[in-house]
């Protein structure tokens, strides 16, 4: 994981300008699997357990083990670099050695798979906060490796590096006109886990759901 903060030493908008005055096409943003409707959404955002979040007491990383192998040489990391990179080329041992990558959380565009990380949705500590600190560790595997619903997606670095562990709340993503699509990944991922939400997180979720 990149610790360097691109923002800083590259401004969003001048790699953008940069990227159109090449001629370059913006990839297609990632597109994780099993996003549901607006409609569902909200049907499940009302099902959720509204609950005061545990405590951090107990917590580990290490207790959610990540990243699995999921095929061959390729992990949890490597597998969606590919899913939802364009033009992902990889070694011998499934490290993507060029490819590009669009961040829809900030709209930024990256050619080196170090600048980018593979964010939990529902960060693993928020997960620990809201049911998974009485799960077995194969559970919390198997969350913190979830393909198959939306729960996993490519961003940049430092951007994903600032949301943390933080629920709705207290972040969202930099591009607002994300923010359907991020709470209805969010609001799902809980639901199929049956996690809980605080009130302030369901609050901000239901706002963010208002603007689909």
């Amino acid at each position: 994981m990149s610790t360097v903060n691109k923002a800083a030493r590259f401004p969003i908008p001048l790699l953008l300008a940069g990227a159109l005055a090449l001629g370059l096409a913006t990839p297609a943003a990632a597109t994780p699997p099993g996003i549901p409707s607006a409609a569902t959404a909200n049907s499940e955002l009302a099902s959720l357990t509204v609950a005061t979040e545990g405590s951090m007491t107990g917590y580990s990383r290490d207790l959610f083990p990540h990243w699995s192998t999921v095929s061959g040489a390729c992990n949890t990391r490597e597998t969606v670099l590919k899913r939802d990179g364009t033009n992902v080329v990889t070694d011998a041992n499934c490290a993507a050695t060029s490819g590009r990558w669009y961040s829809p959380y900030d709209g930024a565009t990256w050619s080196a798979a170090s600048d980018v990380d593979i964010d939990h949705i529902v960060p693993l500590a928020e997960a620990w906060r809201s049911g998974a600190a009485s799960w077995t560790t194969s559970r919390r595997q198997s969350f913190a490796n979830d393909l198959a619903g939306p729960q996993l997606i490519a961003v940049t670095d430092n951007v994903n590096q600032a949301k943390g562990d933080q629920d709705p709340a207290l972040w969202k993503p930099p591009l607002s006109s994300y923010w359907c699509t991020y709470a209805k990944m969010w609001v799902h991922t809980k639901y199929r886990w049956g996690l809980k939400v605080n009130s302030g997180e369901k609050t901000a979720l239901q706002s963010m759901l208002g603007r689909c």
